[in-house]
């Protein structure tokens, strides 16, 4: 499943952000990935154990907590601190996929990474290219949100970001572990979930909306990991 989460970020949290970042010093990308990752990725990151970095991404975490949609859908048990890159002058990530695990700060153990997600803080007419492509079985999907947006896709897709050849891409991209660790299961808790709130927005909490609550929370004790 991918999504769209709009408004995750508001605009004057956008604003400020980029001001930080565009006067940031910026780190060569490749030294954050392995050997495949290195051969295909040319563009910049903020040092993510610096202090500017731990800030953002305080509020990027803050902000994707707060999101009910973000919530319903990713049912999130634990996240890779949000990251940020930026891509100018031709910069690129050809196609790859993420590590199936990833180190949680402070030597706290490993979280699986069940779902990517990259928050824009550009709006697509500050660049051209920069498309983040995911490849899944219906074919190649172009993202290209709002600044303050979110995308959230499955972490098992082969993805890349085209080259940028105008302005900046300026983004925080981050993992993370589901409570769910089936997509498909997860999938049918969102649409179940989803059908729920239209329901009780007609009819309140008649039983039968009841009724669908509690099957929704039953799959939820059968499936779950916690």
């Amino acid at each position: 499943m991918m999504l769209h989460v709009p408004n995750v970020l508001t605009r004057d949290q956008v604003r400020e952000m980029r001001a930080r970042l565009d006067a940031a010093d910026w780190l060569d990308g490749r030294t954050t990935v392995g050997a495949q990752g290195a051969r295909v990725k040319n563009n910049r990151q903020l040092p993510e154990h610096g202090e500017l970095s731990r800030e953002l991404s305080q509020i990027v975490l803050d902000a994707v907590k707060a999101s009910d949609l973000f919530f319903a859908a990713a049912l999130p048990l634990r996240f890779v601190p949000p990251l940020f890159n930026r891509y100018e002058g031709g910069e690129t990530y050809g196609l790859h996929v993420d590590g199936a695990m990833r180190p949680l700060p402070g030597g706290d153990g490993w979280l699986r990474t069940d779902l990517s997600c990259t928050l824009f803080l550009c709006d697509p007419e500050d660049y051209d290219g920069g498309e983040l492509e995911v490849v899944d079985t219906y074919g190649t999907h172009e993202v290209r949100l709002p600044a303050g947006d979110l995308i959230l896709y499955p972490s098992t897709s082969l993805h890349q970001v085209t080259p940028v050849t105008r302005g900046a891409r300026v983004c925080s991209f981050f993992w993370l572990q589901s409570l769910v660790r089936d997509g498909t299961q997860r999938q049918m808790l969102f649409d179940l979930d989803m059908n729920i709130r239209k329901l009780r927005a007609q009819l309140g909490d008649a039983p039968e909306v009841l009724g669908l609550t509690a099957h929704y929370h039953n799959l939820m004790r059968q499936w779950a990991e916690a």
